[in-house]
């Protein structure tokens, strides 16, 4: 047999086929494969729901965890593969709720052999590192089958990151997965080099990746909007035919560095964050505050925001070195302040009129 996956479509979907199996057109499977071995020998395994619709369409993969303590993602990708109604699915759905197990039993971002980091690993490579032979079984078996992708990360520790897409936006399959995701910002760009994203795209299968939230913890709300996403996604590529795209109200696409930035502190000490995640601030506003322990007042440094937009990731350790990130702000167009604005004076007068009905 093949070391690689793949989709054998007969015209009424297809079996898909990894290197020691395969799910037939209207069979599920739970799979814990081996992508590499222990100090023991013991088999190191990453689990693998395989969902096959009845009827041919698109190959999905539906990843996460590529780092350890990224969590948000795999809380997504398990509803989606055991919670969800999949019995009129249109193609086959590749679900991988964590990829990093080393990492993840751990609670570390990294593989925890020589602090490897797996998203700078892909596609991998067999006779290679640990983490590039990991890479190769995960993306030989379960991504280059597929036909689009959707990859999910949170923050590192210490800062979050409000929910949006990061997709090359010249590939018209990606912006279309992008587009589709619901999502209110979308940073565009090709990504590093060895992401799973970029070399999967490369590799012939379009892939966006989600960012949501923090380290270390489920987000509920976070989870609920990139859930959202998914069935939007998977409407808009017809393996839900009788599901809608959804849109998210407004939305805009960052694709110059002008019109993004990571704020750094110029000085050491204890951060009183002024905004948070999504949060809209305007320039010259006051972003944080840093402080010494005694809070004394000539020593307090305001950071402001050197142009109005929106705050898509921000410290949540509030302590700093100089040179450390404070957040991340990326400028909006008029049309999309506009929208903005409207948005939040709604969601004002809702919380007005629940006060009054209280």
């Amino acid at each position: 047999m093949s070391d690689e996956g793949s989709t054998d479509d007969d015209g009424d979907g297809g079996a898909f086929t990894y290197n020691g199996g395969r799910v037939d057109p209207g069979e599920s499977a739970n799979i814990r494969y081996g992508i590499s071995e222990t100090y023991l020998g013991d088999p190191i395994r990453i689990p693998v729901t395989i969902v096959n619709g009845e009827y041919s369409g698109p190959t999905v993969f539906l990843s996460a965890a590529a780092h350890g303590d990224e969590l948000n993602g795999i809380e997504v990708v398990r509803e989606v593969a055991h919670d969800w109604d999949h019995s009129d699915l249109h193609g086959t759905l590749v679900c991988l709720p964590v990829m990093n197990v080393p990492g993840f039993l751990a609670q570390e971002r990294y593989l925890p052999i020589y602090d490897r980091d797996l998203n700078r690993s892909f596609p991998g490579r067999e006779g290679s590192t640990s983490a590039r032979r990991m890479a190769h079984r995960i993306f030989t078996n379960f991504i280059e089958p597929c036909d689009i992708g959707i990859d999910f990360h949170t923050s590192t520790r210490g800062r979050t990151n409000m929910l949006h897409v990061r997709a090359n936006m010249d590939d018209p399959t990606v912006a279309r997965i992008a587009n589709a995701f619901s999502s209110n910002v979308i940073i565009a760009g090709e990504g590093p080099s060895g992401t799973l994203r970029r070399e999967a795209t490369g590799a012939g299968v379009p892939t966006v990746t989600i960012e949501m939230g923090e380290a270390h913890r489920f987000q509920r709300e976070l989870i609920d909007r990139a859930l959202t996403g998914v069935a939007s996604v998977l409407a808009e590529f017809g393996c839900h035919p009788d599901s809608a795209v959804h849109w998210p109200g407004w939305r805009t696409v960052i694709d110059d560095d002008d019109e993004k930035t990571w704020i750094r502190a110029d000085a050491g000490g204890i951060v009183d964050m002024k905004h948070g995640r999504g949060e809209l601030v305007r320039e010259g506003d006051t972003i944080c505050s840093i402080t010494n322990p005694f809070k004394e007042e000539e020593d307090i440094v305001d950071v402001e925001a050197p142009f109005t937009g929106l705050v898509v990731g921000v410290l949540e350790n509030p302590v700093v070195y100089p040179g450390n990130p404070l957040c991340h702000l990326v400028g909006l167009s008029s049309d999309t302040l506009t929208a903005l604005r409207r948005e939040y004076r709604a969601a004002q007068e809702e919380r007005s009129q629940s006060q009054l009905r209280e």
